[in-house]
């Protein structure tokens, strides 16, 4: 099999500061990654930090200008105190070259995508709190908005605690149900690919889950043969997940096709096989139903133990 042309190659990352933690998981892996990918030029990161204070607003004796000098002030301070030790902690790591940008922003995810629009990048790393309330299921968090809004690949990083395993798990839809899905599924997997390419990492392997047999259909439909059916739906999977595999001559015991949602069948293989990172497509959605239900991506992070990288796909919309 022909190598493929890399074209994963982080030239120009954001990394998200969580100024809540002293240590920076985030910034950390960034670094990583820069060191492993062994670029033959600088590779620029740039230090992401949205501040608000709402005391600064809510005063009315302040003309516009006065306001705008004391935001500018709290900037300043917040950049000497949250964003200028870790530049001075890595100045010395090679082939980087740091930036920053500090921004006002009362919502965080407003600010990531005014700074997307205006900026291009080849990939944005934010840490990821473990534990998710449930007030996940009325208030949309940051991570959610991000998944939906981030037009760039986007690292979820969860801890510091980095796998030496070396695995990749990318999630794929082999239903066949559309023509999308198969060119969606060959970027992520080529993706994925050149990643492990790059970051010397040649074990690769593909999870797709096919959806448990409806219980109307059982209940409601007497001739209804529930083993034949699921014995269908499985045996279409099979067929497509070996033809992607094949494509990219990924082994067969490297795949991995399970009965079940891809919410719960994803983090059960990733941990399975102890995966260093997954690889998961999300297209974003509005609306109603996305804040009560939220996608795929979004129910799967809060269920990992291991990183996430979330990509939307090229010429798909919403």
């Amino acid at each position: 099999m022909e190598k493929m042309e890399v074209v994963m190659k982080f030239n120009n990352i954001l990394v998200i500061l969580n100024p809540e933690n002293d240590k920076q998981y985030a910034l950390a892996r960034a670094i990583r990654l820069v060191k492993e990918q062994k670029s033959d030029k600088p590779v620029k990161v740039t230090l992401f930090l949205p501040v608000y204070d709402l005391s600064y607003e809510m005063s009315a004796l302040l003309s516009s200008e006065e306001r705008e000098e004391m935001h500018k002030g709290v900037i300043e301070q917040r950049y000497q105190q949250d964003v200028l030790p870790y530049i001075e902690k890595y100045q010395d790591a090679t082939m980087i070259e740091f930036s920053s940008k500090v921004v006002w922003n009362s919502n965080e995810a407003e600010a990531l995508v005014a700074e997307l629009d205006e900026n291009t990048y080849d990939l944005v790393v934010k840490y990821t709190k473990e534990e998710e309330s449930l007030t996940s299921i009325l208030f949309t968090p940051i991570d959610w908005q991000l998944l939906r809004k981030c037009p760039a690949p986007i690292l979820m990083v969860r801890d510091g605690d980095w796998k030496h395993q070396r695995r990749i798990l990318v999630a794929v839809n082999v239903s066949g149900d559309a023509d999308y899905h198969e060119a969606f599924n060959q970027q992520l997997v080529e993706l994925s690919m050149d990643l492990a390419d790059n970051l010397e990492r040649g074990n690769v392997h593909l999870v797709g889950a096919y959806p448990p047999t409806p219980i109307n259909m059982a209940i409601d439909l007497p001739e209804f043969h529930t083993s034949e059916y699921t014995s269908g739906v499985r045996g279409q999977h099979l067929i497509n997940m070996k033809a992607l595999r094949q494509r990219f001559g990924i082994d067969e015991d490297h795949t991995h096709v399970l009965e079940g949602f891809p919410e719960e069948v994803i983090p059960e293989v990733a941990d399975k096989i102890g995966a260093e990172l997954v690889v998961l497509g999300t297209v974003g959605r509005t609306g109603l139903s996305a804040a009560l239900l939220g996608n795929t991506a979004e129910h799967v992070i809060s269920k990992l133990k291991c990183n996430l990288l979330a990509i939307k796909p090229n010429k798909i919309e919403d």
